[in-house]
């Protein structure tokens, strides 16, 4: 039986998941400001840029899963030093990537493995197993709370170095950020589990075919489509967008930068108010009110307390949804093969992170405006909202009895 060394805390080991999350997120967060620049010097379009960045979701989505299953296996730290390491080879070669094709390589493949490894469901996987059931709220939402403080911070930090040293440099810069991180990843190494006398352990396969066909499951997939969708295009696409009307890139750092500051509030009192109310109803509210919100902000006239009154709220609902989507996988289906199921509904959000971001570049370059993409935000928030209310959030029977 190992015994955890004096230094790893639960406070520690939330605050070094956390920022690995929030360095892993936060570089994501920032590659918006880098289209210009890059489109720019290269000679790409618009869409080549938006297509890496939706092969990235999709890549991201897809090895969701896979790494789930090889943290649930082999544990979660293994995986997050890889993906740490991949991460940094990835910006490493973006910034040095001479066509379309390898910014696909390396932006898209690479990079989207590497959040695959590094993101949520590694990060939440190792803490639902490492905290007892009635600290897993707050862990959950501190360490979401600590990765939206890294995402703040990255904001900032990226505009300053492609201000002063270009964004060649400045990709570079972000991946000695991220080899730097890949320590951290020791404080989430998990115990081994011993077997439960008297009981026969559930297999993976057993695993997914009860989350398979549980209804609830493909909704919470579904309606993450949406939430995958609204936060890639804005992520990817704000900046342009606000260029696009007049604004200028000290406009797009503030915005950016106030929606990862309120992510910081959102996220951790998500996870709170997730021990305290029914996860899917607040899943639902936050849905309908991003919808709302998206709404007035292309209906009202543009100005700048507009535009950071928009990205306050939104900051607020921005990754709300992961722990409570998080939570309530582990809820139904207990904590065993947590990473690999939630990898699974991970998927529905980064098909909607692809054709938020790629559409995004398409649709601009076909009609000259983000209109029709606006429109599909609001529209996908409200189904996404519909969908969560007939969730049946009961624990299985099997964790009942046992």
């Amino acid at each position: 039986m190992s015994i955890n060394p004096s230094w790893k805390t639960p406070l520690a080991i939330v605050v070094c998941g956390g920022v690995i999350m929030g360095l892993s997120l936060g570089v994501r967060h920032v590659q918006g400001l880098f289209m210009l620049p890059m489109t720019g010097d290269r000679g790409w379009t618009r869409e080549d840029f938006a297509l890496a960045l939706a092969l990235q979701n999709l890549v991201w989505g897809l090895l969701m899963p896979f790494a789930g299953m090889i943290a649930d296996k082999f544990g979660s730290a293994k995986v997050l030093l890889a993906g740490c390491l991949m991460y940094a080879a990835g910006l490493y070669l973006m910034a040095h990537s001479a066509s379309s094709v390898e910014l696909l390589l390396t932006c898209g493949v690479m990079i989207g493995a590497a959040l695959a490894a590094t993101s949520f469901g590694t990060v939440y996987g190792a803490l639902s197993r490492l905290m007892p059931p009635e600290r897993r709220g707050w862990a959950l939402g501190l360490a979401g709370a600590v990765g939206g403080l890294g995402q703040f911070a990255m904001v900032p930090a990226a505009q300053i170095f492609i201000s002063g040293f270009g964004w060649l440099i400045a990709l570079v810069i972000l991946a000695c950020v991220m080899l730097a991180a890949s320590p951290l990843s020791n404080a989430l190494a998990e115990p081994s589990a011993s077997p439960r006398t008297g009981q026969r352990e559930q297999s993976l396969r057993e695993a997914l075919g009860e989350a398979f066909s549980h209804k609830g499951f493909w909704l919470l997939n579904l309606g993450f489509l949406a939430c995958g969708f609204q936060l890639a295009f804005i992520a990817g696409h704000l900046p342009a967008y606000l260029m696009d009307k007049g604004m200028n890139g000290r406009h797009a750092v503030i915005a950016l930068s106030l929606i990862a500051l309120a992510n910081i509030a959102g996220t951790y009192y998500s996870g709170v108010l997730g021990m305290k109310y029914r996860r899917k109803h607040l899943l639902a509210y936050n849905y309908l009110i991003r919808s709302v919100v998206i709404a007035a902000f292309v209906t009202l006239p543009l100005t700048e307390w507009s535009l950071y009154g928009f990205s306050v709220i939104m900051g607020l609902l921005w990754l709300g949804t992961a722990p409570l989507t998080n939570g309530l996988v582990s809820q139904v289906f207990g904590v065993k093969y947590l990473t690999t199921l939630f990898g699974f509904v991970f998927v529905g959000h980064q098909l909607g992170g692809f054709l938020g971001a790629w559409l995004g570049g398409a649709v601009f370059d076909a009609t000259g405006s983000y209109d029709l993409v606006w429109t599909g935000a609001v529209l996908l928030g409200l189904v996404a909202a519909a969908l969560h209310f007939p969730i049946d959030d009961r624990q299985l029977s099997r964790l009942q009895s046992a």
